[in-house]
């Protein structure tokens, strides 16, 4: 079976090139890359502990490794991971997301940054690494990564990481730092839609937007494309309310003419009750995706699963921020490694949370073999929550 046939999570990575000497190798990178994945499943989170799962589980290793030398050191790893270019490492796992990935017409592909705090190297001039990640919101799995070393280079990284990605019937969400023209014209150059924050970096538009919303409710949104979608969410001992509204005129919006496709302007009105206290908050957006208001609802939400469903998760249930991982290319492959076994774990059955999926794959070997080595099943497309009330006008 070949990696391209291959659904299996270990299977695309024994492509990946050995950037050692040949002669002076004493364990075999595949190995080391398996025990490592394992490992992490099984919620080791750095070198020391991967090498100590190693040792505790080499009887069950050797059934499948080949293992010549027994377990290499945490030193060992350290090392190899620190060599291997990042590129490379992380075009295996692509490869893998890209066999299993479920192609669902209209998925949200939500591109959002986070800095691993405790990555940095003051003494070596070292920034924290900062991640742009693209997160599949209906798959639930990372699609891509571009490390850089601040945030403000996201506009510079995002081009890159879309570059990687297919995009063809998807619609990307991305936050005001990402609201750049280049950016939307290269999200519809390659077959994809958008759907963009709106905030001060886009000063002009953002004013021209709220004015043109302002003077369509004034009409009552008489004569103009424009649906209004309703939902209320309870839970937690909080209420929370939301209206989507659309609106296609964008006559009072000149500089739409500025941003290949855009057909749409968005805004979203939340209300939310905790104890009594309300607070209101209004958002507004620019897109390609037209004025239908559930796919702008399912868009604008659903771009918050890469906060909640993958950037909370990295940092409770993998303790992420608290890696002090600090060679260059080492934190970069770690957190690749967390990123595979997010994904993974994201997309299997069990009914558990992810720190108690780790919990159950050190413990039960049965299962985690099923994570190595079993293709997971397809991924469903998630909706809007809440009740739907769709107007129109």
């Amino acid at each position: 079976m070949t990696p391209e046939t291959d659904s299996s999570l270990v299977g695309h990575f024994s492509m990946l090139e050995d950037p050692r000497d040949a002669l002076r190798r004493r364990h075999n990178l595949l190995d080391m890359v398996i025990i490592a994945i394992a490992a992490t499943l099984a919620g080791a989170d750095g070198w020391v502990a991967i090498a100590q799962f190693g040792r505790a589980k080499e009887v069950w290793f050797r059934q499948f490794l080949e293992l010549p030398n027994g377990i290499p050191s945490h030193d060992t790893f350290g090392r190899v991971f620190s060599l291997l270019a990042p590129d490379a490492f992380e075009a295996c796992f692509r490869a893998w997301v890209a066999s299993i990935r479920t192609v669902i017409p209209g998925e949200i592909i939500a591109i959002d940054g986070k800095t691993l705090r405790r990555s940095h190297n003051r003494a070596k001039g070292l920034a924290a690494l900062h991640l742009v990640s693209a997160w599949a919101t209906a798959n639930r799995v990372v699609l891509g990564q571009v490390a850089t070393d601040a945030k403000s280079n996201e506009i510079t990284a995002i081009p890159q990481l879309l570059a990687l990605l297919m995009l063809k019937g998807a619609i990307v969400t991305i936050d005001a730092m990402g609201c750049q023209t280049k950016i939307a014209e290269q999200i519809i150059d390659q077959g994809g839609n958008y759907l963009l924050a709106l905030k001060g970096n886009q000063g002009v538009l953002a004013a021209e937007v709220e004015e043109a919303f302002i003077e369509a409710d004034a009409k009552d949104y008489a004569g103009v494309e424009s649906e209004a979608l309703d939902t209320v969410e309870r839970g937690h001992g909080r209420i929370e309310t939301r209206r989507y509204r659309t609106l296609g005129e964008l006559s009072g919006v000149p500089r739409s003419a500025l941003w290949k496709g855009m057909n749409m302007i968005g805004m979203v009105e939340s209300t939310r009750e905790i104890a009594g206290k309300i607070s209101r908050e209004t958002r507004f957006f620019i897109g390609s995706i037209g004025t239908g208001v559930v796919d702008f609802g399912r868009a604008a939400r659903g771009h918050w699963g890469v906060e909640n469903d993958l950037h909370w998760s990295l940092d409770v249930a993998m303790r992420e921020d608290d890696c002090r991982v600090r060679e260059t290319q080492a934190r970069e492959n770690l957190a690749v490694l967390r990123h595979i076994a997010m994904s993974r774990l994201k997309n299997d059955s069990t009914k558990l949370g992810i720190k108690n999926k780790r919990l159950k794959a050190g413990w039960d070997e049965q299962y985690l073999e099923k994570l190595l080595f079993d293709a997971p099943p397809s991924a469903g497309q998630n909706a809007p929550s809440g009740s739907p009330n769709i107007s129109r006008g």
